[in-house]
């Protein structure tokens, strides 16, 4: 413990000293965004840098605020093109030339999809897509049936999903536009064949024929591949690509058919799309259905687990309610008549459906609105689904803290260049031993400046199976977002076992700390994804903020953090104790 404590007052010294140096560093103009020649689609851009506040600073000949400690972060619009900016200070300038680039405008007649060769089903329907001006015809030649295109009833463009972090999410209405998307769709039945589609504009007195990049195959439902999963936790999606949104992940061993290909994207069975490269193919055309008949399960001191008796392992998808999870099994046929759930400290029933002649929802209820996480996994042909308990007290509690960035991964960097991923370090170190202080067994991903994977920190988080994980972070925002105006605490949650806990913290902190609040967000990101174990994502300020970083990097104002963020933790376990 002594050697501990002699450790982390050894790195807050550091930290200070960085701190100090920082400050004699910002006698000099330091510029740390953006970089040098960078490009962007956005209408402005942030200059994030300090300077002392002996002289003032000037942004191609305007004066800039700043703050006290002399930190900078104002927003310049940004024309099309070069701009250049020029940053003075005293005797100093620094150059910086931004490119605001256009969303780039189509000028060739273009066939969008199919662009890889493509797998459907017979008389499933195929849409086929293409670039063109408006007034022109398109159609698409399928040995010899012509179908024409017409232009897509599409009437707003969407933003990225990032632009909601800049209060920017609302789609953009179309304009006239002189070329645009133009849709047709067909469905095919004769199985066992592949078609090269030729697609031809027509334009005034100018004809051109494009030959597609992918062609279409109609598979055969009686010899459809069956492939199993040798992921892990093979990703499903909701479409052929990472832009698609996320399923239940399928557990090693899971074995489907393949009812359609977007070149290496293959559509299982049950709707869910993965990468081929994630399953190997099976020597079989059989569909792997299973039945169920008993359902039994097994208690633990600290988990329950349940066992699914299946003849395959098919594909599954779960969802979290309030006091309820259920698990449903597609291509399962219930043969059940009997099912023994003796009384369980955590699950108060177990009732099942078949929702449809292939699919069975399990929907367990629990005695307390808290879940702790879960595990689901194959082996064979059995499916054990595992849930964790709660801590039986504080001094039970086992809590996983990941420090974000590390080693050549800096993060965010403040106007002094101080990176995020120093200050991550700091207060979880300084959190951990609040925690520690209060009884609680403590984690950490990282405990010096290394860098830790993304996937290695999932695979702690896995392995250890806490009570609790918490990965701090410390925020920026993308491109035309206001650096000097924003502030403020955020928590991210994915599961809804981590909402309770992930609002209760905001909440605490911005009322305890008196700090802004940037809100709760449900969010797809690598450290909220674990279910082992309700896990949160804290961006407990901007590093970008001129103000608020003086705030951030103040070593007074961080043990005050990281105690504030202990009792909170403390009282939202104890609170779930009482009941």
């Amino acid at each position: 413990m002594i050697q501990r404590q002699q450790f982390w007052q050894g790195l807050l010294l550091t930290a200070s000293f960085g701190l100090i140096m920082d400050s004699v560093n910002a006698q000099s103009l330091t510029v740390v965004y953006p970089p040098a020649n960078h490009e962007t689609t956005a209408n402005s851009i942030f200059v994030i840098g300090s300077a002392s506040n002996d002289n003032p600073v000037y942004i191609n000949g305007k004066p800039i605020d700043r703050s006290p400690q002399g930190h900078f972060a104002p927003s310049i619009p940004l024309q099309t093109g070069k701009n250049e900016l020029v940053i003075r200070f005293g005797n100093e300038e620094i150059k910086r030339i931004v490119t605001k680039k256009d969303t780039p405008q189509p000028s060739q007649f273009t066939p969008v999809f199919p662009s890889q060769n493509i797998s459907r089903l017979p008389q499933e329907l195929v849409c086929f897509q293409a670039v063109a001006p408006y007034q022109s015809e398109v159609s698409v030649d399928i040995n010899g049936e012509i179908i024409n295109l017409t232009p897509d009833l599409t009437i707003a463009n969407l933003p990225s999903n990032s632009a909601i972090l800049i209060g920017d999410n609302e789609g953009e209405k179309i304009t006239s536009q002189s070329w645009i998307n133009k849709k047709g769709c067909a469905s095919f039945t004769n199985i066992n064949t592949t078609v090269t589609p030729t697609f031809k504009m027509i334009d005034r007195a100018t004809t051109v024929q494009e030959i597609s990049q992918g062609n279409v195959t109609i598979l055969n439902p009686q010899e459809l591949t069956v492939i199993e999963v040798i992921s892990e936790q093979g990703v499903a999606r909701t479409g052929s690509s990472t832009n698609h949104s996320r399923l239940t992940p399928l557990p090693r061993g899971t074995r489907a058919s393949v009812t359609g290909r977007d070149g290496d994207w293959l559509r299982l069975d049950y709707g869910g799309w993965i990468k081929a490269e994630e399953t190997r193919v099976l020597p079989t055309n059989a569909p792997p259905t299973s039945i169920i008949r008993s359902v039994s399960s097994r208690r633990f001191d600290n988990r329950t687990e349940v066992i699914f008796p299946l003849q395959n392992p098919v594909p599954i998808s779960i969802r979290q309610g309030d006091d309820t999870f259920t698990l449903t099994l597609h291509n399962t046929t219930a043969q059940t008549d009997t099912i023994r759930f003796d009384d369980d400290s955590l699950i108060k029933r177990l009732d099942w459906y078949q929702t449809s002649p292939s699919q069975v929802d399990y929907i367990f209820n629990f005695k307390s609105s808290r879940q702790w996480g879960y595990d689901v996994r194959y082996e064979g042909s059995n499916l054990v689904l595992t849930f964790n308990h709660a801590p039986a007290n504080i001094q039970g509690t086992t809590i996983l803290l990941d420090p974000g960035h590390g080693g050549e991964e800096k993060g965010a960097l403040g106007g002094t260049g101080y990176p995020e991923k120093d200050v991550n370090l700091v207060v979880s170190l300084l959190l951990a031993e609040e925690l520690r202080n209060r009884g609680v067994t403590v984690y950490l991903t990282r405990e010096t400046d290394t860098f830790v994977s993304l996937v290695d920190r999932q695979r702690m988080i896995n392995q250890l199976k806490p009570h609790l994980a918490f990965s701090i972070h410390y925020n920026a925002l993308p491109d035309g977002g206001n650096a000097e105006k924003t502030q403020g605490i955020s928590t991210f949650w994915y599961h809804p076992q981590a909402h309770d806990i992930s609002v209760f913290l905001h909440n605490y902190l911005t009322e305890k700390l008196d700090r802004p609040s940037y809100g709760v967000y449900w969010n797809n990101l690598a450290l909220t994804r674990p279910h082992t174990a309700p896990s949160v994502l804290l961006e407990l300020g901007f590093m970008i903020n001129p103000y608020e970083f003086e705030w951030i990097t103040n070593p007074q104002a961080q043990q005050q953090l990281a105690r504030s963020i202990a009792d909170g933790i403390i009282v939202w376990l104890s609170e779930g104790m009482k009941n």
